[in-house]
């Protein structure tokens, strides 16, 4: 192993931080190698397999335990993803600039990505035992999923223990807003503060590796759907439905039916097609008759 220069990291009195070839690599080049797998695969995925860019639903098998584990598991990450937005990007000179101190956010830190944590953990085990024990479901399982899943859980497992041990760990516990949270932002200005994150707790640093595996291995699974979660469903408007009358839209010009010109036409050319219909019956009439008889005229 190459010897490099000394850098010292003030994370307690005396306390120093020798930085190695090792330390270069896995918190000064690897993220950034990660950050161009990532990029590149989902531009790779999206021009040669669009039709591969897909959950691969097996809800048609089975859906009384997806019912259950799918929220649990989806609700919960999302939950996971603020508390790490919230403790990987905001300072901590921001948070004691509004007011609050440390014990009060580690509290909260710690008592809501418990739950999240959890949540999301029992989600994916779930959805595991569903997988395995559902026949049709567990055929569908392709190599590529079983590893995904391998992963993916590994993460939440050590993102939880590194939540929990700070709980048994009390005061004395290790503060990752002072080495991890400024190796995290220093990558986004291209000066990766190295030191501070090789000052972290191996825990730290296992759950960092196996976060960057996880985004490494992204658009190559099914987790790819993520990037295009349907969220304009939320704002999409209203779909406004009317009936058709076969009356010729004689109904007194009530709410929802058409202008009796053009419904009177309808109801004419459906007339007769269909001598035998009821004069007057409201209800529904094929879709797109007049247009198939004006292009087989």
């Amino acid at each position: 192993m190459v010897a490099l220069e000394t850098l010292p990291l003030e994370t307690q009195p005396g306390a120093a931080v020798e930085l190695t070839a090792l330390d270069i690599v896995l918190w000064g080049v690897l993220p950034y190698v990660m950050v161009v797998v990532l990029v590149g695969g989902l531009v790779w995925r999206y021009r040669y397999d669009q039709f591969g860019w897909t959950t691969r639903s097996s809800q048609l098998y089975e859906s009384r335990l997806l019912r259950i584990a799918s929220p649990l598991f989806h609700f919960g990450l999302l939950a996971v993803v603020a508390g790490h937005f919230f403790g990987l990007v905001i300072p901590m000179s921001w948070t004691e600039a509004v007011g609050m101190s440390q014990d009060f956010y580690h509290f909260n830190a710690l008592f809501v990505g418990g739950i999240a944590g959890i949540g999301t953990l029992g989600g994916i085990i779930l959805l595991i035992y569903r997988r395995r024990t559902t026949g049709p479901v567990f055929m569908a399982t392709t190599k590529n999923d079983k590893a995904m899943y391998v992963v993916l859980t590994a993460a939440i497992v050590f993102g939880l223990w590194t939540t929990l041990a700070s709980v048994f760990e009390g005061e004395h516990g290790h503060n990752y807003r002072e080495t991890v949270a400024p190796w995290f932002r220093s990558l986004f200005i291209f000066q990766p503060d190295i030191a501070a994150m090789a000052a972290a707790p191996f825990s730290f640093h296992l759950h960092t590796l196996v976060g960057m595996a996880l985004f490494i291995i992204w658009p190559f699974t099914r987790l790819v759907h993520a990037f295009t979660a349907p969220f304009h469903y939320l704002f999409r408007p209203y779909i406004v439905y009317r009936s058709r009358d076969r009356d010729g839209g004689r109904t007194g010009g009530r709410a929802g039916t058409r202008p009796a010109g053009r419904a009177g036409s309808r109801s004419r050319g459906n007339a007769a097609q269909n001598p035998n219909a009821p004069a007057g019956k409201r209800g529904w009439s094929a879709v797109g008759t007049e247009d198939r008889d004006t292009r087989n005229r």
